[in-house]
């Protein structure tokens, strides 16, 4: 069954003229004929009574008709329902992002973005760097604010800004007088690490490789604020950003200065696939609000 059997059928049905009909839909007499003929061959049934000219609907063909506008209706909503989803001054985003962000950094762009489109709805999730990755191919989000470790061929990954990571220690640590350190100074301290599923944890054991020793973990916390509150409580140290969770009555922050400690966030999306308008101006959006910061 096609729909310009469905869209020819409802026609005749409301004109009850071939002729009528074949004119207003701007096709010939005979091939819109030959289309209702298929239609109830393929349903078995007859749905009109023919009269001379004109053609009469019978009760299989009020049935049909009444399913027929049902689809219609349901179809045409359908369309709206995504004109709507997808419209740039209306539409709706899903966004992902690692859970570090939502303390500031997304709600600073969420809030700079509804100033100037109001009517824009998001549907936010938090996860892991990995569990977003996975989002991603799975098309459950549009785009996501991530720390990509590793290139992959099926995401795009574009660099919005740099984060400098701080080694944290409470403040009557002994390394609590300094303001900048070598980051191999840790070595031998207990050390507060993040759950594998945290991406900031294969950033940590990198730059500590870079320096040449592997991190004495104590205790894994799944976040920034648990970890500065492990750090607070005198049980170690750690490396984070400089974000607002943390309680700097408890803790110091230190400049690392060999290496250089950091980790790039970006705006990551399906690569390949259909971004909406309403997506498309967001992204732009990120970017425009990253140059000017």
């Amino acid at each position: 069954m096609e729909w310009d059997q469905i869209n020819y059928f409802q026609t005749v049905a409301k004109v009850q003229h071939i002729t009528k009909a074949a004119k207003h839909l701007s096709i010939s007499q005979p091939a819109l004929s030959r289309s209702i003929a298929k239609l109830e061959n393929e349903l078995g049934v007859q749905l009109f009574d023919r009269k001379g000219r004109n053609i009469y609907l019978n009760r299989y063909g009020v049935m049909f008709l009444r399913r027929v506008e049902q689809s219609i209706k349901e179809i045409e909503t359908g369309k709206q329902e995504i004109w709507d989803e997808i419209h740039p001054d209306y539409g709706t985003i899903s966004l992902s992002f690692i859970p570090s962000l939502g303390i500031s950094i997304v709600p600073e762009i969420l809030s700079a973005y509804h100033k100037m489109h109001a009517n824009v709805k998001f549907q936010l999730h938090q996860a892991s760097n990995k569990e977003i990755v996975d989002q991603i191919k799975a098309r459950k989000i549009d785009l996501a604010l991530i720390a990509l470790l590793h290139e992959d061929e099926e995401v795009i990954w574009q660099p919005l800004l740099t984060e400098e990571l701080f080694l944290i220690v409470s403040i009557d640590h002994k390394l609590a007088a300094y303001d900048e350190i070598e980051l191999k100074r840790i070595q031998n301290e207990p050390f507060i690490a993040f759950k594998d599923v945290n991406e900031l944890q294969t950033i940590i054991n990198h730059l500590c490789h870079k320096a040449g020793f592997s991190p004495k973990v104590v205790f894994e916390g799944e976040d920034i604020g648990t970890v500065s509150g492990l750090v607070g409580a005198k049980l170690g140290v750690s490396l984070v950003p400089d974000i607002q969770v943390l309680d700097k009555t408890k803790v110091k922050l230190i400049r690392v200065k060999e290496p250089i400690c950091n980790r790039q966030i970006g705006v990551a999306s399906l690569k390949d696939s259909y971004s909406s308008p309403v997506v498309e101006r967001f992204i732009q959006f990120i970017h425009r609000f990253f140059q000017i910061k």
